[in-house]
């Protein structure tokens, strides 16, 4: 992407539609008189009086026990330096995003005016009552050591430097796992370090406490290896200085088991990597450009074990795989500080995680067959669901062991559920989809690109890696527009009314003549038809010159979907295509089934649209549990509607018994656990949660997917079309270039999909 329009994109995505990333939205009702009246004065007044008798009570009535300051004065941000508080400000509003999408935590970001470390505490120490826990961020070294010493002594809430202690948290878990694959012992490998600061300082002083002998530690900083006889060195890298001379970091990694690199990029040798000891450990962890370039290191070495900080190798040392679920566990039993028992057991409970049994949904999202322990997965992913349920019990149940924790729990089957329920409102979905797309991505046709919206989608596609664009329209109109937006790359453009393409055109109605000219097609239509940008690029989906292909922007539903029932050919086995739309709701994703295509299906058609919507669901990693809906629940009204609904259920028990199908039943009772359970406890739907629903018509499932896309402000993807055997999909009429950017990602998804399967 050109870097003006790079740049014009980011502040744009800040800028608008509301400046920032982060808002404050209501959690109680506020729509009478009488809820301000609770809300504000008078009634305001009664919790005020009982946190004045008990000031725990402030958990109780207050948001404070969710809610985070992340505090930085912009002395250190990202690669940025000292910028400034008011410039760290989007980093400090990003870092919020976080906690709130992957642990659905509250956040009030608070940038402070000062370089003075006493005035900076008495700051912090002074605001603390308004919060649950401090997340202190980007403060410079050695200041952020004392300022995080002070106030984890001086508060009795949370308080972590994430900057010190997340890379050191995640890389433990990391090095835990690479030294028993590598065969050796914690306290037996010698390591070397590149980079003396806050974070070095934090990693080795973790990696200390799980066995490593300091005395085996050899730490570099830009001058060279810390030496005991240095006056300039701080007392806690004066920890891990050296009395052995070493001329160089090449002469120190001989014979070294482990290299973490917390430095620079490009810094070390494929000959310095071959002076290593067997099976060495490589955490090449400087961003964007790690110390050595990963597919150089494992070109060199074969028993090499590495990892890097970037998303696109395997072994990513991310930050979010701890800071977010550390706070989401010492907050929910209100512990007094983060310790070094809770971040021991946040390793541990990565580090164990990694040996699991992956769920298929991470297989997925990240294009393989199946994850497993090894070289090439030494920590989770980020995206693994697992990590909320797995790291917060630990870092709780070691706060409650060490004596830290306030409110311990007692049952920990209802906490974990309790924490799975609490990361459906977020779009993880999404970013799964995006991710699995780059995993292996394919060339996709955009039939309208000439309109400026589809062109920016197609842009984001290739920046993204979701797939290989190849555009269809107005040439001219296409290269000017691709200037505007900054879009600089070569991609194939095609005009399909443009001589250059007669040769292509006239070739594709030959194909399409010899398929159709026994059901009424004469070669002239073929001929005409090819002229039009959705013939034409079906065509090249149809002879294999593109792999996928979207389209509708700009007309109608009915007009759009007419072309490719024409030309592409129905699944095996399918009788008739339907379409599903996926909404992102605050109870986690939910597919809509059929919104776009059959007005009254019947009963069959009603249990083949299930089974394909089923098959979809599958596709992204979920297993369905099905609701087919109807304004009647199990037999209470024998009208033509709920009679196909249940005639649609009998024929999936009885051919289809494994699958989690239900109904007739009206929505409230399928998505409300409580309701049904009590009033249905025979269902097959009971103590499941429902991800799928089958409307009777496509008035109602059309009705509704709008419906809850604009009243709750979800975000859709779809409509997605079931049932073809090419993968071609539909926008609806003036799709965002959000929306058009997932549809392309479920196109190269379903790409994938297909692919598989002709493969076999």
């Amino acid at each position: 992407m050109h870097k003006d329009s790079k740049r014009r994109e980011a502040l744009l995505y800040h800028a608008k539609p509301k400046p920032g990333k982060i808002q404050v939205v209501p959690t109680k009702k506020y729509a009478t008189q009488r809820d301000l009246a609770l809300a504000y004065s008078p009634g305001v007044a009664e919790p005020c009086l009982e946190i004045e008798k008990d000031v725990n009570n402030v958990y109780k009535y207050t948001a404070k026990g969710n809610l985070v300051a992340v505090i930085s004065n912009g002395t250190a941000v990202l690669g940025l330096g000292d910028i400034g508080p008011e410039a760290s400000k989007p980093v400090m509003e990003g870092k919020g995003l976080l906690f709130k999408i992957f642990a659905d935590i509250d956040v009030f970001d608070i940038e402070v005016g000062t370089k003075d470390i006493e005035e900076f505490i008495a700051t912090v120490k002074n605001i603390s009552p308004t919060f649950g826990g401090i997340n202190l961020e980007d403060i410079k070294a050695p200041e952020s050591f004392e300022i995080e010493r002070r106030l984890v002594e001086e508060l009795n809430i949370p308080v972590m430097h994430d900057d010190q202690h997340g890379t050191a948290i995640i890389s433990s878990a990391a090095l835990l796992n690479a030294v028993e694959l590598a065969g050796k012992k914690m306290e037996e490998v010698t390591m070397v370090i590149s980079g003396a600061g806050s974070a070095a300082i934090a990693c080795v002083n973790l990696y200390v406490a799980f066995g490593v002998k300091p005395e085996n530690v050899v730490m570099f900083n830009s001058k060279g290896a810390l030496r005991k006889d240095d006056p300039k060195i701080s007392d806690m890298q004066r920890v891990y200085a050296t009395d052995k001379h070493f001329d160089d970091l090449a002469h120190a990694m001989k014979g070294a088991d482990v290299f973490v690199g917390l430095s620079t990029g490009n810094i070390v040798t494929p000959e310095m990597l071959l002076s290593m000891a067997d099976n060495p450990i490589v955490f090449a962890l400087a961003n964007p450009t790690p110390e050595i370039e990963y597919q150089l290191a494992m070109d060199t070495r074969k028993d090499i074990i590495m990892a890097t900080g970037r998303s696109d190798h395997p072994n990513q040392v991310n930050n979010v795989l701890g800071f977010p679920y550390i706070f989401r566990g010492a907050l929910d039993v209100r512990a007094t500080k983060i310790n070094e028992d809770m971040k021991k057991a946040a390793v541990v409970a990565l580090a164990n995680l990694a040996k699991a049994s992956v769920p298929e949904q991470v297989n997925i999202a990240y294009g393989e067959t199946k994850l497993t322990f090894g070289r090439d997965y030494i920590i989770p992913k980020p995206f693994d669901p697992r990590l909320i349920s797995e790291v917060s019990p630990a870092v709780a149940k070691a706060a409650m062991e060490s004596g830290v924790a306030l409110a311990p729990i007692t049952d920990w089957d209802k906490y974990k559920d309790e924490l799975l329920e609490r990361m459906g409102s977020d779009n993880k979905m999404i970013r799964l989809l995006t991710n699995r797309a780059r995993t292996n991505p394919k060339r996709i046709i955009f039939a309208e690109a000439d309109q400026i919206d589809v062109l920016k989608a197609a842009q984001i596609v290739h920046e993204e890696g979701i797939g290989f664009p190849v555009l269809l329209g107005n040439k001219e109109i296409i290269m000017e527009l691709k200037e505007e937006i900054g879009f600089d790359v070569e991609v194939p453009i095609f005009d399909p009314k443009a001589k250059e393409c007669d040769a292509k055109r006239l070739d594709y109605a030959q194909h399409f003549w010899e398929s159709r000219k026994r059901k009424g097609v004469t070669f002239y239509e073929a001929e005409k038809w090819m002229r039009e940008r959705n013939y034409f690029g079906l065509m090249m989906v149809n002879t294999g010159e593109a792999d996928a292909m979207v389209t509708g922007h700009s007309r109608s539903y009915p007009s759009t979907i007419k072309p490719v029932m024409q030309l592409i050919d129905k699944a095996p086995g399918v009788s008739k295509i339907a379409t599903t739309n996926m909404m992102m709701t605050s109870r986690g994703p939910i597919f809509l089934s059929d919104t776009a295509i059959n007005p009254n299906p019947s009963a069959d058609d009603l249990a083949r649209i299930a089974l394909m919507t089923a098959k979809t669901v599958r596709m992204f990693g979920m297993e369905p549990v099905i609701a087919m809906v109807s304004y009647s629940n199990f037999g209470s009204s024998n009208y033509e509607g709920p009679n196909k609904v249940r005639q649609a259920v009998a024929y999936l028990h009885e051919n289809f018994p494994d699958l989690i199908v239900d109904g007739e039943i009206q929505t409230d009772f399928a998505l409300n656990p409580d309701l049904l359970k009590n009033k249905f406890p025979f269902s097959k739907l009971v103590n499941k949660k429902v991800n799928t629903l089958i409307f009777p018509n496509l008035d109602a499932a059309n009705i509704t997917y709008k419906l809850i896309k604009e009243l709750n402000n979800s975000e859709s993807i779809g409509p997605i079309i079931l049932g073809l055997d090419k993968p071609v999909h539909v926008f609806q009429l003036g799709a965002s270039v959000e929306e058009m950017v997932n549809m392309a990602a479920v196109a190269v998804v379903d790409a994938q999909e297909k692919g598989k399967k002709s493969n076999r």
